[in-house]
């Protein structure tokens, strides 16, 4: 009787060894999820090609805008290139590019932007490097001075670019994404100006020194204020958790002491709505400053 009993356990136990574990709770991973190579880049650089660099209507007698912005691309290739030199060649993954949105109406920007998409990969020479160095110390001038002498500023329509680009252009699922965008933090477009009013928010997807003025944001109880009544972007994205972004050149105009930190508030409210939760905001200071602060965070050392 007691080696029947003692062959009924086995069976059992050998029974349940064969069954599926039970999930007690903990994730299962997803096999055909992409886990992305932290140490490959994918830098996209957005330029806010509106009057902001316009050296008659925004003049800085230290340094124009257009050359804080072309020494600030300067340093970006600078961070991505030592990304790439402290790498083995064998695991060069990595690539880098400039857009604008709108497209500028010159022809040649096209050709500027073919130019300054570059990429590395275990096949690519020595000689690449001088060549990315070269290009990006001559072109993105080239960029500034071309829509200055055009003179026509259509605006800047960053919030089309995130509704509708920024997963398509900037993301990459197996690679680090850092989007840097150039801008003085106003946004306005024509072609994607709209609100969104209820009861508790006024939401829009531009942000201007009319609009600041029109909604009291001119004191330092701002942050209550925007709280209060759910002032802010429009949201353009449900999940950009994968994307790092740098937002560099915040340049208010004169006459509210708070409108630096009100832009700055818009933007920061924005990108966290967006799950975006590695991000830096900067004022339009000297290169010399804003330098270091770049090649951090592209080594990803903040």
């Amino acid at each position: 009787m007691k080696k029947i009993f003692y062959v009924l356990m086995v069976i059992s136990l050998v029974s349940c060894c064969g069954k599926e574990p039970i999930n007690d709770g903990e994730t299962i991973k997803d096999p055909t999820k992409i886990i992305p190579d932290l140490n490959n880049i994918n830098i996209s650089i957005l330029i806010d090609l509106s009057d902001r660099i316009d050296p008659q209507t925004n003049p800085n007698p230290t340094m124009q805008y257009f050359q804080r912005d072309t020494e600030y691309i300067k340093a970006i290739e600078k961070g991505f290139l030592n990304h790439i030199k402290s790498k083995k060649i064998i695991t060069y993954d990595d690539q880098m590019q400039i857009f604008f949105n709108p497209e500028p109406s010159d022809p040649k920007m096209n050709e500027f932007t073919k130019e300054l998409k570059v990429s590395f990969d275990k096949n690519t020479s020595k000689d690449y490097f001088s060549l990315v160095e070269k290009k990006y110390s001559e072109l993105p001038l080239n960029i500034y001075q071309s829509a200055i002498k055009d003179g026509n500023y259509v605006g800047s329509d960053i919030w089309e670019f995130f509704k509708n680009k920024v997963k398509d252009y900037c993301i990459k699922d197996d690679r680090r994404n850092i989007l840097f965008i150039l801008t003085d933090g106003y946004m306005y477009h024509a072609d994607s100006k709209f609100e969104e009013k209820k009861d508790n928010s006024y939401k829009t997807s531009y942000l201007t020194t009319k609009l600041i003025r029109s909604n009291n944001l001119i004191n330092s109880d701002f942050k209550n204020i925007i709280e209060k009544n759910g002032y802010g972007f429009v949201k353009a994205n449900d999940n950009l958790s994968n994307l790092e972004v740098i937002v560099l050149g915040i340049n208010p105009e004169k006459g509210n002491p708070f409108e630096e930190a009100v832009i700055k508030e818009y933007w920061e409210n924005w990108l966290k709505e967006m799950k975006i939760k590695d991000y830096q905001i900067k004022s339009a200071d000297l290169p010399s400053n804003i330098e270091p602060i770049i090649l951090k965070a592209i080594a990803n050392k903040n």
